[in-house]
């Protein structure tokens, strides 16, 4: 579509699949929110903080953009306490934004259920809501069944802990597999969060953005312009940090990315590399979650909706989008 065509807008709303709860096609994903190894906040980011994160938040909705997805343990539970602290500093958004959180489904947690659901309270009273609006399975890594992961995800719903319930890093097997269990339950799996970007193409070459469609299921994307590998504020010469592992491809690769990204932003209005990386992941189906630690950065992501990339533009990025990498971490961790 020729630039100044609509694309997909703010109001362009995607329903989880057997809830009432909807969601943009952008959010913004907090594991940055209070982690001091991997983002800095409190350490080497001297001008990150909880004011530049307010007015993060706040531009963010201002945009439109209004899921926020968070984890028990980003930053050890402090992520969802900020988003807590944010939400009581003006409750009136409580009822525009999504908040979407995860379990760490660790090994050793074999009584499951009673994990979860006592994770959930924990979760809920940090971010300070009556019910989570999505709650995940972090990883594909417990010892447990997808039964008893289904069993356990249908007491928090049962119980008004959350509204709908996701995975995480799921195969698309693994997607099949929990899926079905969820139903004989009376649920349905509503997303399967994944690493996917130009810089990891394997969710969408070994089919799973596929299945997810066939199933209902909606995939979102995090790590979407990885970990600022697609900004175009690192090169070779000026690599990021090296906490930041997720897409750690040699620069060098990654730079023939970002001059694709360079070449066509600037054909649609001066486009910024991210914008357009962005608005790639949504005209392949899923829903980017970037980071935005200002005010800047959330305007900046916003930036990536009510437009829409040409047919040539998505043929050229796919052919210099990189397939992903495949070492033991990933294949431990990473199924989807």
């Amino acid at each position: 579509m020729a630039e100044g065509a609509d694309g997909a807008g703010a109001g362009d709303r995607v329903t989880l699949a057997g809830t009432e709860v909807t969601v943009p096609p952008l959010g913004v994903g907090t594991w940055s929110w209070g982690d001091k190894g991997t983002w800095g906040m409190g350490g080497y980011d001297s001008s990150y903080s909880e004011e530049t994160i307010l007015a993060a938040w706040q531009a963010s909705i201002e945009a439109g953009v209004v899921l926020f997805d968070t984890a028990e343990v980003y930053g050890g539970g402090e992520s969802e306490r900020i988003i807590g602290r944010l939400l009581a500093h003006d409750p009136s958004v409580r009822e525009r934004v999504v908040i979407a959180s995860k379990f760490m489904p660790s090994p050793w947690k074999l009584g499951v259920t009673s994990s979860l659901t006592a994770a959930a309270r924990a979760s809920r009273q940090r971010l300070g809501v009556e019910s989570i609006d999505l709650y995940q399975i972090h990883g594909p890594i417990s010892l447990r069944s997808h039964d008893a992961l289904a069993e356990a995800l249908a007491a928090a719903h049962a119980e008004g802990l959350v509204k709908a319930v996701g995975v995480s890093n799921y195969s698309a097997a693994e997607t099949r597999s929990i899926d079905a269990a969820l139903r004989k339950r009376g649920l349905r799996l509503a997303s399967n969060q994944i690493e996917f970007s130009l810089l990891r193409t394997m969710p969408e070459k070994v089919g799973l953005l596929e299945c997810c469609r066939e199933l209902g299921v909606v995939p979102l994307a995090y790590s979407p312009i990885g970990q600022g590998r697609l900004t175009g504020k690192y090169s070779a010469a000026n690599p990021p940090p090296k906490s930041r592992n997720f897409s750690n491809h040699p620069m060098a690769a990654v730079d023939k990315v970002v001059a694709e990204l360079h070449r066509i932003g600037a054909a649609h209005g001066a486009r910024t590399p991210s914008q357009v990386a962005l608005a790639w992941i949504i005209a392949k189906g899923a829903v980017p979650i970037p980071g935005a630690k200002n005010r800047q950065q959330a305007a900046e992501n916003a930036g990536a909706l009510g437009w829409q990339l040409e047919q040539d533009d998505m043929d050229a990025l796919d052919a210099v989008a990189l397939y992903g990498k495949r070492g033991i971490s990933q294949r431990i961790w990473q199924h989807g």
